[in-house]
């Protein structure tokens, strides 16, 4: 099994149908026959017995993206995403999270550009934005994205979240933008069970990815085992609260217990679940902060304790429970 999973990962996507209409996810694609289940796992890239902030997640295409990231949403644009980017790159991130609404795509782009990494080796996640919904404007959106970015293909495209409506029609066009090679996986965001019913009834390519909420304040059990099964991984945003729940007395009792702060605590609570977690900054202090989480692991009374924290707390808008549209 592994040595087949090898060779399809090593087919080009350009070389799939490019003759593809709007109905493009019911094109065959040899890659996606394989169980894509057993495609997601966490794959350390050294030999460490624990996972690193080089690991890998193999998704259900058999793309690998790493487990941890930055998140650049209400980073300036210009020289604030700049140099967050750049000091993330310096301190062995390797994902960059950014979107279309979040208007820093270009200063994304010229900071990777600047960093002298290669391309292939720094995974670029962005996003359709809700009023780009359509075929041809989901089409039209992902150009624009790409000519911001300044690179000729995108490792990661969501879906930024299922409404207002064309959701069917966008999936389409993203799976032709990946039959194309311009998009090595695509998924969605802020999507809920019923929206991934939904599309699973009208496609034959299910996302790769998932980004939701998550945190110990705000588990969504029952989406994320939904994506379990469906072999969907999830990318866990807003992973620190949004701040607001750093001084909750547990997470700094455990903070305390390992002398890690409570940011720490959190997102390695995140990387424990299998997530793959892209808290977001752009003060460098804490951009570094935030990636020393690799030198201690939490017990299983730790996870424990912290599952318990459930509450339903949210910090923004739940489109996750918003009603299909189509």
């Amino acid at each position: 099994m592994t040595n087949l999973i090898v060779i399809l990962l090593i087919v080009p996507l350009s070389l799939a149908d490019e003759t593809c209409n709007r109905d493009a996810d019911k094109c065959e694609d040899n890659a996606f026959k394989v169980k894509h289940t057993k495609l997601y796992s966490i794959t350390p890239s050294r030999s460490e017995p624990d996972v690193n902030i080089s690991s890998a997640l193999t998704l259900n295409d058999g793309v690998k993206i790493p487990i941890f990231g930055l998140g650049v949403y209400q980073a300036g644009s210009g020289v604030e995403t700049k140099n967050a980017v750049r000091c993330a790159l310096e301190n062995g991130y390797r994902q960059i999270d950014t979107a279309a609404r979040y208007k820093n795509e270009d200063s994304v782009g010229e900071a990777i550009k600047e960093s002298k990494i290669p391309r292939e080796d720094i995974f670029v996640v962005t996003k359709l934005y809700d009023d780009d919904h359509g075929f041809d404007k989901t089409l039209a959106a992902f150009n624009k994205s790409l000519g911001k970015l300044g690179t000729e293909y995108v490792d990661l495209y969501l879906m930024h979240s299922p409404v207002p409506d064309n959701v069917i029609s966008s999936w389409s066009a993203m799976v032709k933008l990946r039959q194309q090679g311009l998009v090595r996986s695509i998924g969605v965001s802020n999507f809920g069970i019923h929206h991934l019913e939904e599309l699973k009834k009208h496609s034959t390519v299910m996302p790769s990815v998932n980004q939701i909420e998550v945190h110990p304040f705000l588990q969504e059990s029952d989406v994320v085992n939904y994506c379990k099964e469906e072999g969907i991984a999830i990318q866990a945003y807003s992973p620190l609260t949004r701040g607001k729940k750093l001084d909750h007395p547990t997470i700094k009792a455990v903070a305390d217990k390992h002398v890690k702060t409570p940011a720490q605590i959190l997102l390695r609570w995140c990387i424990q679940k299998n997530y793959i977690c892209i808290p977001k900054s752009s003060q460098s202090s804490r951009i570094v902060e935030n990636a020393s989480i690799f030198d201690f692991q939490l017990s299983t009374e730790d996870m424990n304790v912290l599952d318990g924290l459930e509450e339903g707390f949210r910090t923004g808008r739940p489109k996750i429970q918003e009603p299909w549209k189509g």
